[in-house]
């Protein structure tokens, strides 16, 4: 199911664009204007439930900290589980972690070993706010497949498609980008 172009002006004009951040030449997409505009966040959220709700997931795993907003609101439309993938050593619990590089060194995120125990062989919706180079989306998604589960798809609201992430990320998982920036 695709946005009609109402409901993908609505998103598009509820997010904004910040000049120079986090450094000069940066035009940096701010979402929290999304977040707080009741009718484009009901938008998006009603978009992603009617795609989502065919797939027969059982769980849905947002990355850390973005990830969580999209993907626990998503998982409790759907009525299952939400999976939090973080950054190290922010987990309470056992956890097994994916590096990923960075352009300037490695960084790395972490689930918990047992996250999906409870289904096996349980479909996962991996789900965060924007794709640029896909280091810490192929990690999450590497990290899904590792503790058992099978990540269906991998889905972002901003797809970033002047750089890589979206085509490395198609190697490992199919992509969906709500709107893409070109």
């Amino acid at each position: 199911m695709k946005l009609s172009l109402i409901e993908k002006e609505i998103i598009e004009n509820s997010i904004r664009d910040i000049k120079d951040f986090p450094k000069p030449g940066i035009v940096f997409k701010d979402i929290t204007t999304l977040l707080n505009d009741k009718e484009a966040y009901g938008v998006l959220m009603n978009h992603l439930y009617t795609r989502y709700k065919e797939y027969n997931l059982n769980f849905i795993a947002g990355i850390d900290a973005r990830g969580f907003i999209f993907g626990a609101a998503l998982a409790q439309m759907l009525g299952i589980g939400f999976v939090p993938i973080r950054k190290k050593g922010k987990l309470p619990y056992t956890t097994i972690a994916e590096k990923y590089s960075l352009e300037y060194g490695v960084d790395e995120v972490e689930i918990h070993i047992d996250a999906f125990s409870k289904v096996p062989h349980a479909k996962v919706l991996l789900i965060d706010d924007l794709i640029a180079t896909g280091g810490t989306a192929n990690a999450a998604a590497k990290l899904i497949n590792q503790a058992g589960a099978e990540c269906v798809e991998s889905c972002f609201i901003l797809g970033l498609t002047f750089l890589d992430g979206i085509k490395n990320l198609q190697e490992n998982t199919p992509v969906y980008t709500v709107v893409e920036v070109h």
